[in-house]
């Protein structure tokens, strides 16, 4: 580890666990859904804190939502409320840049936020290239669903995979998604986050190219390696990922009840 520098969720977008402590919000990748966060919902849960994992517009059970960062942004917000108005947001991947853009609109929800695999901004070059790819793989027979299968499979552990696509796979959101974030000033948003920042990154993630900018920009930020791990880092190593998340609990609980004395 490294240092440096009022609406209400609809009950089926929401997993609930726990009965206390401070409350977790866990944002999920693209494509997939709330249920990617099972294993770590578990661990937070055992731990005896509560734990909502979101469904964002367009996955899940509101794929037929469109995806905005607006929209995104405002379902954090939601579910934050939900959970008494003050959380650990943890995001990976889309849900990190989600994480990163809701934690600098509304500081005051935020008391830490793990932001996984989003170490790459999105530059308008690299975005224009993966959104034709999608518009490719669209136009597949199957839409690309025989492709996303394979992906899995190869990509995930059978537990991995099995949470991974137990809400459906969302194949249609990808150039929604990379049309909402072409452009977003990522750095911006994180230095205007006031909360500590955890950037957990697998060793092979091909997302953490720009880390040391990114942990740069944090005014209280955390860089996280692991070791053996991809860019789906929570669901290749879940047992590493929810010690890094029980490990940024205990930072933030901490922090909330110095700044309470």
């Amino acid at each position: 580890m490294a240092s440096g520098g009022a609406s209400t969720v609809p009950a089926g977008d929401v997993s609930r666990t726990g009965p206390g402590g401070l409350p977790v919000v866990f944002l999920h990748g693209l494509r997939t859904s709330r249920t990617m966060w099972r294993a770590q919902l578990a661990t937070v849960a055992a731990f005896g804190h509560r734990a909502l994992a979101v469904d964002l517009p367009g996955h899940g059970e509101r794929t037929d939502e469109p995806f905005t960062l607006d929209g995104a942004v405002e379902a954090v917000r939601a579910a934050v409320d939900e959970v008494g108005g003050r959380a650990l947001v943890v995001g990976l991947s889309l849900g990190g840049y989600v994480g990163i853009a809701h934690a600098a609109r509304h500081p005051e929800q935020v008391a830490g936020l793990v932001a996984a695999s989003c170490c790459t901004r999105p530059h308008a070059a690299v975005v224009g290239a993966w959104d034709l790819a999608s518009h490719l793989i669209l136009r597949l027979p199957d839409g690309g669903a025989g492709l996303n299968d394979l992906f899995v499979r190869l990509a995930l552990p059978p537990a991995g995979a099995a949470d991974a696509g137990a809400g459906g796979f969302a194949l249609g959101v990808m150039s929604p998604v990379l049309r909402a974030l072409r452009g977003v000033d990522v750095l911006g948003d994180l230095r205007r986050v006031v909360a500590p920042v955890w950037l957990v990154n697998g060793r092979f993630d091909h997302f953490r190219g720009e880390e040391r900018a990114f942990l740069a920009a944090c005014r209280d930020g955390r860089l996280v390696v692991v070791p053996g791990a991809t860019h789906l880092v929570s669901l290749v190593r879940p047992t590493r990922f929810g010690r890094a998340v029980l490990e940024a609990l205990a930072v933030a609980e901490e922090r909330e009840r110095v700044a309470t004395r």
